[in-house]
């Protein structure tokens, strides 16, 4: 038993007890599942649901953190509830704030990515995250771990692409990333049909509605973010497939292992040459 035990594991594709000298997981298909590249620790972070939201959740709030450190908190009232306890927009822009500012006047154009990991105040990157955390989970049971990490990259670049093009001088936040999602979840929605479908489009939809309207209400949201991240959600959606159509293959799990190591790597390099600009400025 004990040796038939360790002969055992659990498929990194399926998550599903298997011999670890199978081929091919006899219940995914995925090709030779016990092979020690295909079990170590960067795998699994992709197989555990949780452990990837919590990641990136707790990347946000590390480079909120380290934006209220960098500079003294800006001063002065606002009428906009999301400024709460906000860093600076000298620290924002040293950081990777992108727009109009940050990529004509200081070509930074890597500030497309590193703009949806800063957040203006308090109330700004708890909002954020709480959509994230309601909505990724969906995201990741319908399209994987994999697809969701290339959906929730590409849709805040794209959100951000397309704030710039509409003249958006200065800008951050994770919503045009989490606006991907819901754009992602709403093609999902529509295309798969039938009540479960249904149902999904209608309860995305009402987050999309209550994003629209917010932003209305509120000075200083980016729209043109928020709608250029729904609608790429909603592109890439449908490039990429969803599980029911198409299940996640090598391709995916490139894009999304090319998308974290860009990731990591840009917000590395805003973080050090925001130190290197702090000490000798």
């Amino acid at each position: 038993m004990t040796s038939h035990q360790r002969q055992s594991i659990l498929c990194p594709s399926c998550r599903k007890l298997i011999s670890a000298d199978e081929s091919r997981c006899p219940h995914c298909g995925i090709a030779r599942p016990g092979s020690w590249w295909k079990n170590n620790a960067w795998t699994h972070f992709f197989v555990n649901a949780d452990q990837l939201v919590k990641a990136i959740v707790f990347l946000n709030l590390g480079m909120y953190v380290i934006s209220l450190l960098f500079y003294p908190w800006s001063s002065g009232f606002s009428l906009n509830p999301l400024s709460l306890f906000s860093p600076s927009n000298r620290s924002l822009l040293v950081l990777g704030a992108t727009g109009t500012i940050p990529i004509d006047r200081f070509h930074r154009w890597w500030s497309l990515v590193t703009a949806n990991y800063l957040h203006g105040g308090i109330f700004h990157i708890l909002f954020n995250m709480i959509a994230l955390s309601q909505i990724a989970p969906l995201v990741i049971r319908e399209y994987g771990t994999h697809r969701m990490v290339i959906l929730y990259t590409l849709s805040g670049v794209i959100g951000f692409w397309v704030s710039y093009l509409a003249g958006v001088a200065f800008t951050i936040g994770a919503s045009a990333a989490v606006c991907g999602l819901i754009g992602a979840s709403l093609y999902y929605g529509k295309s798969r049909g039938g009540i479960y479908g249904q149902a999904i489009y209608k309860q995305i939809g009402a987050w999309a509605l209550g994003i629209f309207i917010f932003g209305l209400l509120v000075p200083g949201i980016n729209n043109w973010g928020h709608g250029g991240g729904i609608f790429a959600g909603a592109l890439l959606g449908f490039l990429l497939g969803y599980q029911e159509k198409r299940k996640e293959g090598l391709l995916h799990r490139i894009l999304a292992r090319l998308c974290i190591g860009l990731t990591l790597l840009i917000l590395g390099w805003a973080i050090v040459s925001s130190i290197y600009y702090r000490i000798f400025s």
